[in-house]
């Protein structure tokens, strides 16, 4: 099962520290590629993720990625999806994926503690019937699973979840518009959703010091 997964830099390594037996080992033992009913379950219990995309430059990249648990769906053995929400308009990881296909994806609870990753092949979707599973999305990103594996938990912190954040996208609760973008300044370039809700009672603007001291603070608001 996936021969080719090691390569040499990492048997210069392993064969350095007498580990090869292991890793082949753990390639037989804990890798998958299908989703079984326990990864499921976890992976779906999830209110975020870290995903790992190659940019223009073919530098690798990581961004966060965040929503109520259940947003992360798995709709069959080997296919995950997860929405685009607004974010900073850079639009880094969906242009990242978009050209370059292979993506990775880190599954970690911080409560249990435990972990889970992925690789896989991502397609941006605008599937109406996807798209109507999530409010506010603008994409869906389906992933077809290549390897899965578990990983060992003894180095991950736990900890205890104390909120979920405001600016998840919620049925029948407006969306606040997100704390950076009431930086003076940045009003000129939202753009019409972002605006409508600026227009429509949002908080007036605030310094950059204002925010950041927001943000260092823990404030939710920030």
């Amino acid at each position: 099962m996936m021969d080719n997964f090691y390569g040499e830099q990492n048997r210069s390594f392993q064969d350095k520290f007498g580990t090869r037996k292991m890793a082949d080992l753990l390639k037989e033992v804990i890798f998958n590629n299908e989703f079984d009913e326990d990864n499921k379950t976890f992976i779906e219990s999830l209110n975020s993720f870290f995903l790992t995309t190659i940019d223009h430059q073919g530098r690798p990249t990581v961004s966060h990625k965040g929503g109520d648990a259940g947003y992360i769906k798995i709709i069959d053995k080997n296919t995950l999806i997860f929405p685009s929400y607004n974010g900073n308009g850079m639009y880094l990881s969906m242009g990242n994926l978009n050209a370059q296909a292979q993506i990775g994806l880190l599954f970690i609870s911080f409560e249990t503690p435990r972990r889970v990753r992925m690789q896989g092949v991502a397609k941006i979707s605008k599937d109406p019937a996807l798209l109507a599973l999530y409010k506010e999305a603008d994409m869906i990103v389906s992933v077809k699973l290549t390897e899965l594996w578990i990983n060992c938990p003894r180095y991950v912190p736990k900890y205890e979840r104390v909120r979920e954040s405001r600016y998840t996208p919620r049925a029948d609760i407006e969306t606040p518009l997100a704390g950076w973008k009431q930086i003076d300044g940045v009003e000129a370039a939202l753009g019409d959703g972002d605006l409508a809700k600026k227009k429509n009672g949002e908080l007036c603007s605030i310094t950059v010091d204002e925010w950041m001291g927001k943000v260092r603070a823990g404030d939710p608001t920030a």
